[in-house]
């Protein structure tokens, strides 16, 4: 089953946390599929990773830039992989069917929103009762993470 890890964010946004989960994502040599709850979501965040710190590159497309194949990170409001990657990011309450196709799922909630944690929660329990290997990542302080629960 797919390993899915739950990662609640308290101290920074997720536009500011995604990024270094993408990067880490590219260090180790995996492609992944970012899913966002929207077209105007996804061009919002499509500009910012270029731009999110001043010396950082995270090469990144989206279906307005084309050619999915060649994109280590895809950027996307629909179920799809178009670029083959192993790792998924559910972002903003977006919820997945194919979870099993992807060998990590990182599902990315707003800990200061009771509505996203009451929903996180839902998630939780629907991938734990599907049979999938589920962690809980909490956000530190600095914005790192540490495993809990």
């Amino acid at each position: 089953m797919t390993e899915i890890g739950f990662y609640h964010l308290t101290a920074t946004a997720m536009d500011r946390a995604l990024p270094k989960l993408l990067e880490r994502t590219l260090e180790a040599g995996e492609r992944a599929v970012v899913r966002l709850a929207s077209e105007e979501r996804v061009q919002a965040l499509n500009a910012h990773l270029w731009v999110y710190e001043e010396k950082s590159w995270l090469p990144h497309g989206c279906r307005k830039d084309g050619e999915a194949e060649l994109q280590p990170v895809w950027l996307t409001d629909r179920e799809e992989n178009p670029n083959g990657a192993a790792f998924l990011f559910l972002a903003e309450g977006v919820e997945a069917s194919d979870l099993d196709s992807f060998k990590r799922v990182f599902d990315l909630f707003d800990g200061r929103d009771d509505q996203a944690v009451a929903a996180a929660r839902v998630r939780w329990k629907a991938a734990k009762d599907a049979g999938h290997t589920l962690t809980y990542w909490r956000q530190k302080d600095n914005g790192g993470w540490e495993k809990a629960g």
